[in-house]
């Protein structure tokens, strides 16, 4: 019962401890790997999906490919390219879903064709 009330005041302890182990194996990651995950998390801090455990799925299948790509001596300018903005862009567009970008995206193209209608009707 006290749990309850403790995460409604701190948040859900299982994201919390979620995002403990995510920085635990960001960590552990050889520090050029480590480098570009923490620079992808801080925009997608900014930039990407809310918090909770939809963020936390997202960090972690992030760091799972980071950790792959270490494991693969894969070179990071090889997985994210020469645009990391677009890299990430198209990282985050796979977890759209509550994802206010989109919604305000759509908002904006919604409230233009609502214009254009209005003024196609006068």
């Amino acid at each position: 019962m006290a749990t309850g009330w403790i995460e409604k005041v701190t948040g859900s302890l299982e994201d919390k401890r979620r995002y403990r182990q995510y920085k635990a194996r960001t960590q552990q990651l050889p520090a050029s790997y480590r480098t570009a995950v923490e620079a992808l998390e801080r925009y997608l801090m900014y930039f990407g999906r809310g918090d909770g455990a939809d963020a936390a799925s997202m960090y972690e299948d992030l760091l799972d490919l980071f950790e792959q790509s270490a494991a693969d001596n894969t070179p990071v300018r090889e997985v994210v390219g020469d645009d990391p903005v677009e890299f990430v862009e198209a990282f985050v567009s796979n977890y759209s879903e509550g994802q206010w970008r989109l919604r305000e995206r759509q908002r904006l193209v919604s409230a233009i064709e609502r214009a254009a209608g209005a003024e196609d009707v006068t």
